[in-house]
C-alpha cells in the first residue's frame, strides 16, 4: 500500500498548520497583553499583592456624649488616650510577642495572656486592647521595638474625663469594657466585644444615647502588619454619642461634696426640686475615682475597692437601707390626722417614757417634754407622743400613709440598681415571716425604728411630697438631649401618686417642721436668715441598747446614724431633700451639712456671692456619744 498523500490531503494539512500557527500567535499575543497589563498597567497593585499585602479593618471608637449640668456647665467630657493592642493575625508567635511586650512595658505578662485568652473567640483581625491609657514611656518603648513586636499596634482613642477624683462618682457611674454577660442582653445588641460601655450610674442608665456609633479605618498592611496607607476612613467615621443636659446644678452638687468633706462622715444626700422631681444634687460617700475606670483600672485598684470594708462602690443613696429614726414621725402624725385619730390639738403628757403592753419605752429626753401637742411634738421630737399615736393607729394604717408619701417603695429614679426599703404591715409579717404581728411591735415602728428601713433617695421623695402638698414625684436626672441639630427637652415623668391630704392638716405638720429649724427644735443649725427652712432631724440606732453594750469591744462602728430631711421655703417650696450621715451620731450633725447646701442654693437664687466651702469647725459638729452617759436613750428613740 502506498503512503504518499494526495494533493488535496497535503493542502488540508497545510491549512490546518497555518490555522494552528495563527492560534498560537494569537495566544502568545494575548499572553503578551496580559503580561503587559499585570507588569506595567497594574504594576503597583500587583506588586503589593506579590508582597502579600492585604486589607485590615480597624475599629474607630466613638466618643461618648458630653454631660452638662442644668446651666450648661460641662460635667463629663472626653480626652484622647493611647492604647496598645494586639492583632493576632499579624504575628506568628503570640506568646513570644506578649513576652517581649511585657518586658518592654513593665506590664505583668500573665495579665496580658489572660486578656488575650478571654477574647480568643473573636476574629483574629480585630485588635485586642492589652494596655489601656498607656503611659508615654510605654508607648515610646513599643515604638522603639516595633520590629520585635509584630501585631502590636498603637491606638489613639477617646476616653472619659470626669470632673474630680470622687465628685458625684455614683451619680455619673463609670465606663469599662463590655462584659460577656452584657453582650447577651438586648440593651447591648449590636455591640462588639471590647467596646466601652457604661457600667454604673448615668453612664449605664443612658448608655444607648451616650455611646455613639463606632467607625472603621480600612488600612493596607504588609505581611508583617506594617501599615502602608489608609484606603477609607471618612465613609465610616465614628459618630459621637448624644450630648445630654442633666437636671444637676453643679453649684449645689459642689456644696454637697464640700459639706461631706468638712464633716468627715460618710453617707448620702439627695436634693430635689419638689415641684417636678428634678434632681439638683446627688452623692454617696465614700466614693471612688471614675477616672480610674476610664483609662482601664488596674488589678490592684480594683481589688482594693472590692475588699474595702467601707464599700466605696456601694451607692448608699440608692442601695443603702437604714432606719429613718425620728424623721418618720411626720408620716405617723399625718396618718393620725388623716385617719381622724387625732387633731392638731391632741395632747399627750411626756414624763420621760411610757408603758405599752407591759414594757416601758423611754423618750430620748430623760426628764420628758411635759404636755405637748402635735406641733411641739414634732419640733421637740417627743417619742412618747408618737408612741401613743402609733399605738392608736396600728401598723397597717402607718404603712398606708408612709407608703403614699414614698417610704418603703421604690422612687423609680432613672439610675440602675435601686433597692426598696420596708414599712412593715401585718400582711408583710404573715407572708414573709409567717408570724403574727404583735401590737407591741408597732411602738418602735411609730418612731422609725424596729422593722422600718428606708433608702436616702426615698427619704428625699418623702420630703418633696411633704413640701408640695401630696404629689409623690419621680426623681429624674435627664433634662434635655441634643440630637445633633437642636436641644430636645425631656418631659418630666408624672407623679407616681397624688395623696389626697388636707392642706390644713399638712400645714400643722409643716409648722412643726418649721419649729424644728426656726424655733427651739433640734435642727437650728440649718436655719437660713430670711428664708423659712422646714426640716426634721433623726437619730437612728444601728443596734439595740443591749446589743450595743454587749458589742462595745467588737471594734465595729455601731454609733447612731444622723438624718436631716428638709424643704424650703415653707410656702411654695422650691428645694427639698435629705442628708444622711452614716454613724453621724446625731441628726443635728446632718443639719449642719444641709445648712451649707441651703446657703448655697439661696445665695444663688438671691444673686449673692456663694458661700465658701465650710471648714470642719464651721459645721460645729457634736461628737458626744449618748451611750457614754451610762444611760442609753429610748429603745429606738432619738432626736
Amino acid at each position: 500500500m502506498s503512503t504518499n498523500l494526495m494533493p488535496d490531503d497535503r493542502r488540508n494539512l497545510a491549512m490546518r498548520l497555518s490555522a494552528l500557527q495563527y492560534v498560537v500567535a494569537v495566544a502568545f499575543a494575548a499572553l503578551a497583553v496580559g503580561f503587559w497589563v499585570f507588569q506595567v498597567a497594574q504594576h503597583q497593585k500587583f506588586r503589593e499583592m506579590a508582597e502579600n499585602n492585604h486589607l485590615r479593618k480597624l475599629p474607630l471608637p466613638a466618643p461618648r456624649g458630653v454631660l452638662l449640668d442644668r446651666n450648661g456647665k460641662v460635667l463629663v467630657e472626653n480626652r484622647n488616650i493611647f492604647n496598645i493592642a494586639l492583632v493576632r493575625e499579624q504575628t506568628k508567635n503570640v506568646d513570644a510577642t506578649l513576652k517581649t511586650l511585657a518586658a518592654a512595658t513593665g506590664v505583668d505578662e500573665a495579665q496580658l495572656r489572660e486578656t488575650v485568652s478571654r477574647r480568643r473567640r473573636e476574629p483574629t483581625y480585630r485588635p485586642i486592647v492589652l494596655i489601656e491609657n498607656a503611659t508615654p514611656e510605654q508607648y515610646i518603648a513599643v515604638r522603639a521595638r516595633q520590629w520585635e513586636l509584630p501585631g502590636i499596634i498603637g491606638q489613639e482613642v477617646p476616653s472619659r474625663r470626669y470632673p474630680g477624683s470622687a465628685l458625684a462618682a455614683h451619680l455619673f457611674g463609670y465606663v469599662a469594657e463590655v462584659t460577656e454577660a452584657q453582650l447577651q442582653k438586648a440593651d447591648y445588641q449590636g455591640a462588639e466585644p471590647g467596646v466601652i460601655v457604661g457600667q454604673a450610674g448615668i453612664e449605664q442608665a443612658y448608655n444607648r444615647l451616650l455611646m455613639g456609633t463606632e467607625g472603621n479605618r480600612i488600612m493596607i498592611v504588609n505581611s508583617v502588619g506594617r501599615e502602608i496607607r489608609v484606603l477609607d476612613e471618612q465613609s465610616s467615621a465614628p459618630t459621637e454619642g448624644r450630648t445630654m443636659q442633666l437636671t444637676i446644678d453643679a453649684d449645689i452638687q459642689g456644696a454637697i461634696e464640700d459639706g461631706f468633706a468638712a464633716s468627715g462622715f460618710n453617707g448620702a444626700a439627695v436634693v430635689l426640686d419638689p415641684r417636678d422631681g428634678e434632681v439638683l444634687g446627688f452623692t454617696s460617700r465614700p466614693a471612688f475615682d471614675p477616672n480610674s475606670f476610664a483609662g482601664g483600672i488596674d488589678r490592684a485598684t480594683w481589688a482594693s475597692l472590692n475588699v474595702d470594708e467601707l464599700k466605696p462602690l456601694q451607692n448608699r443613696a440608692l442601695q443603702g437601707t437604714y432606719s429613718p429614726g425620728s424623721t418618720f414621725k411626720m408620716a405617723v402624725g399625718l396618718a393620725g390626722l388623716e385617719e381622724g385619730i387625732i387633731t392638731p390639738e391632741f395632747s399627750v403628757h411626756c414624763g420621760g417614757g411610757a408603758n405599752f403592753y407591759g414594757r416601758y419605752f423611754r423618750c430620748w429626753k430623760a426628764g420628758g417634754h411635759g404636755t405637748v401637742k402635735l406641733k411641739t411634738a414634732i419640733e421637740q421630737s417627743c417619742d412618747v407622743y408618737f408612741y401613743t399615736v402609733g399605738n392608736m393607729l396600728g401598723v397597717d394604717r402607718i404603712n398606708k400613709w408612709a407608703t403614699l408619701f414614698g417610704l418603703g417603695v421604690k422612687s423609680n429614679i432613672d439610675l440602675p440598681n435601686e433597692r426598696v426599703g420596708l414599712v412593715p404591715s401585718t400582711e408583710w409579717k404573715k407572708t414573709q415571716r409567717e408570724k403574727k404581728w404583735y401590737a407591741g411591735e408597732t411602738i418602735s415602728v411609730a418612731i422609725g425604728q424596729g422593722q422600718v428601713s428606708v433608702t436616702p433617695v426615698s427619704m428625699a421623695v418623702y420630703a418633696a411630697t411633704l413640701a408640695n402638698g401630696g404629689s409623690r414625684v419621680t426623681p429624674h436626672l435627664l433634662k434635655a438631649v441634643h440630637d445633633g441639630k437642636a436641644w430636645k427637652p425631656v418631659e418630666a415623668p408624672p407623679p407616681q401618686s397624688k395623696v389626697d391630704v388636707s392642706p390644713e392638716k399638712l400645714q400643722a405638720v409643716r409648722q412643726g417642721m418649721w419649729g424644728v429649724v426656726n424655733g427651739g427644735g433640734t435642727g437650728g443649725r440649718a436655719r437660713i436668715e430670711g428664708h423659712d427652712v422646714c426640716g426634721k432631724t433623726g437619730t437612728a440606732q444601728v443596734i439595740s441598747n443591749a446589743g450595743r453594750l454587749a458589742a462595745a469591744r467588737s471594734g465595729k462602728n455601731l454609733r447612731d446614724h444622723g438624718w436631716f430631711v428638709f424643704f424650703a421655703p415653707r410656702d411654695n417650696p422650691t428645694i427639698a431633700g435629705v442628708v444622711f450621715l452614716e454613724h453621724g451620731l446625731h441628726g443635728p450633725n446632718a443639719a449642719s451639712v444641709a445648712h451649707h447646701i441651703l446657703a448655697t442654693y439661696f445665695a444663688k437664687q438671691d444673686g449673692k456671692p456663694m458661700p465658701p466651702p465650710p471648714t470642719h469647725e464651721d459645721l460645729r459638729l457634736d461628737y458626744k456619744d449618748p451611750y457614754a452617759r451610762g444611760a442609753a436613750p429610748a429603745e429606738g428613740g432619738g432626736q
